[in-house]
């Protein structure tokens, strides 16, 4: 890696497990080994998995001490053997951890290549954000014109990519969220109506919006009581995909709502090993989306490496719209 540091800013989660016991340090710049880069950071991405990871409740729990961070973005300086990349790609990728830090070691084939015109912060959304939405709307199930769906959370980071992927679909898409300018930034971005899941009401409020026939697609990243209500709101033979648990509760589903509607709940997970496969057709639809200009992600990008804690705060607030991004080392 001529001309670039041997040493590095990171973040490190200790011995004690939460955000309050991260540390900025300096430790040595990863080296790019076969079928790997290292990439420059230029972007590194929150997910609610790095609030339980540093937490220890996650179900990857990385030995300690480590890096945190799941999702980048940067400029390739070093490659292995065997790489496809060269020196001075600029790509955006997931990664198992390691992320908030000026540099990371990035698998090739977990690495998608970053377009000239679009800026690092809104490319870091991809690799896990807008993967995920995908997976769901486009592997669990087959999203289209004939479906009503629902999206909790629609203007946090997957429920906005799911809103836009549905919209892009040519489905009916209604989002949930709970301020004003929330719902606004939905609809913004292809929602047809949004409601209020703050409301006592708003599950009527959603068989209103679709004829009394509930929604044939629930995006749920919240859980809680947001995915229990939601299985008052589902249409006969519908779908609840369950993305994540934002709210800090796993919700204990009364089986007896499937039963009568037909219906059926559906983790999404995926992975770069076990689903390669789709994966690989998932993110050449995806870019289709992004060159037809039908995706557009949205970032909060005024945080810096430096304010990690701060921006962890305020993801786990749930004050923040869109992806929750970190600029590093000058950001563009």
């Amino acid at each position: 890696m001529s001309g670039v540091s041997k040493d590095m800013n990171c973040w490190i989660s200790g011995d004690v497990p939460g955000a309050e016991s991260l540390e900025l340090c300096t430790r040595s710049v990863p080296e790019a080994k076969s079928c790997t880069v290292v990439i420059q950071v230029k972007a590194a991405a929150l997910n609610f998995s790095d609030l339980l990871m540093i937490d220890g409740t996650y179900q990857v729990r990385p030995p300690r001490p480590f890096v945190p961070g799941q999702e980048v973005a940067g400029v390739v300086v070093a490659t292995g053997e065997n790489c496809r990349w060269k020196v001075g790609d600029r790509i955006a990728s997931k990664v198992f951890w390691g992320g908030f830090a000026e540099n990371v070691e990035v698998r090739e084939d977990m690495a998608i290549p970053v377009p000239d015109n679009m800026g690092f912060a809104q490319a870091v959304a991809l690799p896990v954000a807008y993967m995920t939405a995908m997976v769901a709307l486009h592997h669990c199930v087959s999203v289209g014109p004939q479906d009503r769906v629902l999206v909790h959370a629609a203007a946090g980071g997957v429920g906005l990519a799911a809103v836009e992927i549905a919209h892009a679909a040519g489905a009916q898409v209604i989002g949930t969220a709970g301020s004003a300018e929330k719902r606004a930034l939905a609809r913004h971005h292809g929602a047809d109506q949004t409601v209020d899941y703050g409301e006592p009401n708003w599950k009527d409020q959603v068989k209103e919006l679709t004829g009394g026939k509930g929604a044939t697609i629930i995006v749920d990243p919240v859980g809680g009581d947001v995915a229990l209500q939601s299985l008052r709101c589902i249409a006969r033979y519908g779908t609840l995909l369950i993305v994540g648990f934002a709210s800090g509760e796993i919700a204990k589903l009364p089986s007896n709502y499937l039963l009568l509607k037909s219906a059926r709940a559906q983790g999404v997970l995926w992975s770069h090993d076990q689903d390669a496969e789709v994966v690989t057709h998932l993110t050449d639809r995806l870019g289709k989306l992004l060159n037809a200009g039908q995706i557009n992600p949205v970032v909060s990008d005024n945080y810096t490496l430096s304010d990690l804690p701060k921006a962890l705060k305020d993801l786990g607030n749930r004050g923040t719209v869109g992806k929750v991004v970190l600029t590093v080392g000058g950001g563009e």
